[in-house]
C-alpha cells in the first residue's frame, strides 16, 4: 500500500487524487512542510513524498509521472510523441501556474516577513490571468490532451483550485466548467474526503 505524505491543502493532493483515478489503496499522513515527519521522508522538507515499498519519492508532477507509467493509467506510453505533448503540457503548467501561484504564496506567508514584496502579487496575478486565457484556447477535447485523462489534468485543476484559494481573479467561464466537471469526478471527491492517519 502506498503511503502519502502531506497535508490535503498542499501539493499532496494531487498525488491523491491521481491515487483514486488509478483505484489504488493509500495511507495519507497529513504533514505539513518541514515538520518532523516531512523531513524524515525529504530532506528539503517539502510535501508531498511518496512512500512506496522500500522507495522515498518526492515531488508532486514526479510522484505523478511514475504511478501513471507504472500503472499505465492516466498518462500516453513513454517514448510516443503523445507522451512528449503531454510532457510539454505538463511543464508548461509548472512555469505558468504553479511557479506563478507559488511565487505570490511565498510574498504572502512563506517567507520571513521583511522579505515579502506585496506589490509583487499584482503582475503575477496578471501573468496567471494570461496563462489562463491560454489554456482556455488550447482546450479542445473533454480533457487537455484530447479524449484521455492524464495528469496534465490534475495538476492544471489543482492550480485553478489553489488560484481560487489565493484570491486571483476567476478564470473564464470556458475553463471554470472544465475545471468544475472534473471536480465533480468521485475520484476527486474521494481525495477530499480522505481521513489522514497518525504520524
Amino acid at each position: 500500500m502506498y503511503k502519502v505524505i502531506g497535508a490535503t491543502k498542499s501539493r499532496a493532493f494531487r498525488v491523491m487524487w491521481m491515487l483514486e483515478e488509478l483505484g489504488q489503496d493509500y495511507v495519507q499522513i497529513a504533514a505539513p512542510p518541514r515538520s518532523e515527519e516531512a523531513l524524515k521522508h525529504n530532506p528539503t522538507g517539502k510535501i508531498p513524498a511518496l512512500v512506496d515499498g522500500d522507495d522515498v519519492l518526492t515531488d508532486s508532477v514526479a510522484i505523478m509521472t511514475y504511478l501513471g507509467d507504472k500503472h499505465g493509467m492516466l498518462t500516453a506510453p513513454a517514448g510516443t510523441p503523445a507522451r512528449a505533448r503531454q510532457d510539454a503540457m505538463t511543464f508548461w503548467l509548472i512555469d505558468e501556474f504553479d511557479a506563478i501561484l507559488w511565487a505570490a504564496a511565498k510574498h504572502s506567508f512563506v517567507f520571513p516577513e521583511a522579505l515579502r514584496m506585496p506589490q509583487i502579487k499584482d503582475s503575477l496575478k496578471a501573468e496567471f490571468g494570461r496563462a489562463a486565457s491560454l489554456l482556455s484556447e488550447r482546450l479542445e477535447g473533454p480533457f487537455l490532451m484530447g479524449d484521455q485523462m492524464t495528469h496534465a489534468d490534475i495538476l492544471a485543476v489543482h492550480c485553478i483550485n489553489w488560484s481560487i484559494g489565493a484570491g486571483f481573479p476567476r478564470v473564464d467561464d470556458k475553463l471554470n466548467t472544465w475545471a468544475k466537471g472534473l471536480r465533480d469526478r468521485d475520484a476527486f471527491k474521494a481525495a477530499q474526503a480522505k481521513e489522514p492517519a497518525a504520524a
